[in-house]
């Protein structure tokens, strides 16, 4: 594995020395069998690999956009390649109190708060090749007020619990609002400066139309700040929203035209959009398409249904999945979102291969280059795994 010809494309934004420190660095993280850690790599680098100078390519500004976008670019793109873009949440755990941006974070994995570091990432993944190639990360760092608001919520979601205060209807007096104007929280606004970045990166070499976020930015927010990056919004509504038909009745000849139809009953969905119906496994599984109406949205969204029922037991379950673009199909939408998961496996080999859960690092500089290392060896171990595959068709990360 010559590593130093496959970073050479790396020339225009890392020095000589610093591509040499690269490559050895690469090299070690390859061959090591234990713990990612700057020490286990001087072990593992070979001559020229000294610990001070892991130390130092640890400690220098590396512009690891361009480094991401450069090697994406030379190694990993197809030109007749569909591309979406796809970003998503990872968790740390982090002990102490001296690392930069140690903070209490939710981890899905472990269904709990804790202390813990966060980053989240931008991955463009290939519909032909359904592979996530992670493009861009930047750790969560959330400022005081930040963390004010998110107790502000969750101590205004303890007093929801109680009986309502205020009467049921709309005050007297209120005004039509545009739903299209509205204020970003600190997150989306992170988020769309990072998709801004990104897009701007990817300007001249990939058509992207549309990103896909998990069931966290199934809101308005999250539409209206996706929209505002020129891109189209995929993601996932709770199992009991609030979903309207279009009116298609008469209008009166006066006042404002009625806007919203029937609201959906999940078991009993129209067969007018029925896009698909099977059995499987003692399971009937149907699928629906329907432009629909949300009253929390600013536009009609493109919304997929899918319900399983089990025809011994006839419990029933839904799962409904939207997006801004009203012109995609059912069978895209789907494919899409479960495409979504491919930065999930991003994470899992960071996490188990390349040092994402061992970095000691507890300064900003040395941290950021280890969290994009980390992520940089998920790209350089597909291109590798590439070659790997031509002799050793079945093969995978541990060959």
């Amino acid at each position: 594995m010559d590593i130093l010809a496959l970073l050479h494309c790396l020339q225009p934004h890392l020095s000589p020395t610093n591509l040499r420190r690269m490559s050895r660095v690469t090299q070690a993280i390859l061959s090591l069998p234990g713990r990612v850690t700057m020490l286990n790599i001087s072990r593992w680098a070979g001559p020229g690999g000294s610990y001070r100078t892991i130390q130092r390519f640890f400690n220098i500004d590396i512009p690891w956009l361009q480094v991401f976008g450069q090697f994406f670019e030379r190694h990993l793109h197809t030109p007749e390649g569909e591309y979406f873009l796809v970003g998503d949440e990872s968790v740390i755990t982090k002990a102490g109190h001296a690392t930069h941006g140690v903070d209490y974070f939710f981890s899905g994995l472990l269904n709990k708060v804790v202390k813990s570091l966060a980053i989240f990432t931008l991955a463009l993944v290939s519909v032909e090749e359904r592979q996530a190639y992670p493009l861009q990360v930047e750790q969560v760092v959330r400022s005081e007020a930040e963390k004010a608001a998110a107790k502000a919520r969750k101590k205004a979601q303890a007093v929801k619990k109680g009986p309502p205060q205020k009467k049921a209807g709309r005050p007297k007096g209120s005004r039509n609002r545009d739903k299209t104007q509205v204020e970003l929280t600190e997150e989306l606004l992170r988020i769309q400066k990072m998709v801004k970045k990104q897009l701007a990166m990817l300007k001249n070499l990939v058509a992207v139309c549309h990103l896909v976020l998990d069931g966290h930015f199934g809101n308005n927010n999250a539409l209206q700040m996706t929209r505002q990056c020129g891109l189209h919004l995929i993601s996932k509504l709770r199992y009991d929203a609030a979903l309207y038909f279009r009116y298609e009745g008469e209008q009166k000849t006066k006042g404002p035209r009625k806007k919203y139809g029937s609201k959906i009953d999940y078991r009993n969905i129209p067969t007018q959009y029925l896009v698909e119906k099977r059995t499987e496994k003692g399971f009937e599984i149907c699928i629906y398409q329907a432009e629909m109406l949300h009253k929390a949205f600013a536009q009609p969204l493109n919304v997929v249904i899918i319900t399983k029922t089990n025809l011994k037991t006839g419990a029933f379950a839904n799962g409904n999945l939207f997006s801004s673009d009203l012109d995609l199909t059912a069978e895209k939408i789907r494919t899409w979102y479960s495409l979504r998961f491919q930065i999930e496996f991003n994470f899992r080999d960071a996490k188990q291969h390349w040092g994402l859960e061992d970095f000691m690092n507890v300064k900003e500089v040395p941290l950021t280059n280890a969290l994009n290392l980390s992520l940089f060896m998920v790209n350089l171990a597909q291109v590798l795994l590439r070659e790997f595959r031509e002799t050793h068709p079945e093969s995978g990360l541990l060959d």
